[in-house]
């Protein structure tokens, strides 16, 4: 990498330590901290929300898809949009609306008034594990697209760098920070891959032509994959919306119940088609580059998650390169920040909670701050024995939905008040989906271990609700 692309790439860094710094400076206390004060405008919100889903992990992994299998890859963002669509119509009215939610900060909260004290409890556990395996995703992708980018940076010492920035400006500036720094990065993102990674990449390849010859049909076909791709990312990646996080964060820290519907249509759009297509597009402009042989650096046995950042490193000019990996590296920070706050909140406000009450607002800044920071190191280290994003990514939200979704609809929609039903369901899916995961256990069909942890949990719920 050339010396100006780095300068460019380091004032970077530091602009997005300076957010962090500034709203360290204006938190007043944990509704600042968690929830922006719930003040916070439908773009904001929206380009918020689509960045800390698409982000890092889904970009790199876009990326392989399309190296993989093409334009028809662009389909699981799909199942984000209709996720997206759905959560405006069904769930925010149901969250927004009612004054019982309106001073919220966390989704087992949220378990917690529809059930007990208890059930808020092991969703938080289920939340919190669920969210550092997704932020240590955010971080490997990380480190997957600097090595990939800085030639001689080892993937573990890229890690380390990438874990330290996400880290440190989240810690000190919670969710307006995270807030402000993810409508910035989305739009260096989006600006970044249009007007300068597809059109120089398509160029480098040889254009239309040069595409064309190098692979074959199925590349270009939107029908080029299995049904149980279509179903397992669906059934994963659709109910996320109801019991993600760091999206009812955002419901939270929303201005009022228009602003979040508005957000969540936003944040749809966003995610299919606009960077689904772009995400696979450049995906499979990495896999022709490996074709014809002009990609440098990347041999026949590489990760496929790692053509896209090769390609980039070797096709943009010195300081348009530092702009794009600025770019890229955004996603992935708005990706980090948004699942290292979730988890933080869980942490402090649900789990440990009941250990810092009538404390002043700046002890519980302190305090919020300090479980940040552990749970980054932890974030990292997990990080560290992992080698693939987007199944670490899809394990994360596999086992929260299995988990979480059937006690939550439950409750919410059909007013079934059953605590021991609830707990015993939530941990029925998520260990059953944890364990044919960890396991590799060969399922029928192709099918994803979520189907059997959703099912388990709706039987566990129906029977223990019936009986108890």
């Amino acid at each position: 990498m050339h010396f100006i692309d780095l300068v460019i790439f380091l004032v970077y860094m530091v602009a997005m330590l300076g957010v962090g710094f500034f709203f360290m400076k204006k938190n007043t206390g944990k509704e600042d901290y968690y929830v922006g004060g719930r003040s916070i405008g439908s773009w904001h919100i929206g380009l918020s929300v689509v960045a800390t889903d698409v982000g890092g992990g889904f970009s790199i992994g876009l990326g392989g898809l399309g190296f993989a299998m093409g334009i028809s890859g662009s389909w699981m963002l799909f199942t984000g949009l209709l996720g997206a669509w759905l959560a405006s119509v069904l769930l925010i009215p149901r969250v927004k609306s009612d004054p019982a939610f309106s001073r919220f900060f966390t989704f087992p909260q949220v378990m917690g008034y529809l059930y007990n004290s208890k059930t808020a409890q092991v969703s938080a556990i289920i939340c919190f594990l669920g969210y550092l395996g997704f932020t240590s995703s955010q971080l490997l992708a990380g480190a997957k697209l600097a090595s990939g980018t800085f030639e001689g940076l080892e993937l573990q010492t890229a890690l380390l760098i990438m874990g330290a920035i996400a880290v440190v400006y989240t810690v000190m500036g919670g969710l307006k920070a995270v807030i402000y720094t993810d409508t910035i990065q989305w739009i260096i993102l989006m600006l970044g891959l249009m007007f300068i990674g597809l059109p120089i990449a398509y160029q480098f390849v040889g254009g239309w032509d040069g595409i064309r010859s190098s692979l074959p049909d199925r590349f270009f076909s939107f029908s080029s994959l299995h049904w149980q791709d279509v179903f397992n990312w669906g059934i994963t990646i659709i109910p996320i919306w109801f019991v993600g996080m760091t999206l009812y964060q955002r419901i939270f820290a929303s201005r009022d119940l228009k602003t979040a519907k508005k957000a969540w249509f936003i944040a749809g759009l966003f995610e299919w088609p606009v960077m689904a297509l772009m995400g696979v597009s450049l995906g499979l402009l990495s896999r022709v580059a490996v074709e014809q042989g002009v990609l440098d650096n990347f041999t026949a046995g590489m990760d496929p998650e790692m053509g896209l950042p090769v390609l980039l490193s070797q096709v943009l000019p010195a300081g348009i390169l530092g702009l794009m990996m600025s770019a890229y590296f955004s996603a992935v920070l708005s990706t980090a920040d948004s699942c290292l706050m979730a988890a933080s909140g869980n942490l402090s406000t649900d789990l440990l909670g009941k250990y810092f009450k009538n404390k002043s607002h700046k002890v519980e800044i302190r305090i919020s701050q300090l479980l940040t920071f552990l749970i980054g190191i932890l974030a990292i280290l997990i990080a560290w024995q992992m080698t693939e994003v987007l199944s670490l990514m899809l394990y994360s939200y596999a086992f929260m939905v299995s988990g979480l979704l059937v006690p939550l609809v439950a409750g919410l929609f059909f007013g079934k008040n059953k605590p021991k039903a609830a707990i015993s369901s939530m941990v029925a899916g998520g260990a059953l989906t944890a364990g044919l995961t960890f396991l590799n256990v060969g399922l029928p069909f192709g099918l994803d271990p979520n189907l059997f942890g959703l099912t388990a949990s709706l039987l566990t719920f129906s029977t223990v609700s019936k009986f108890s």
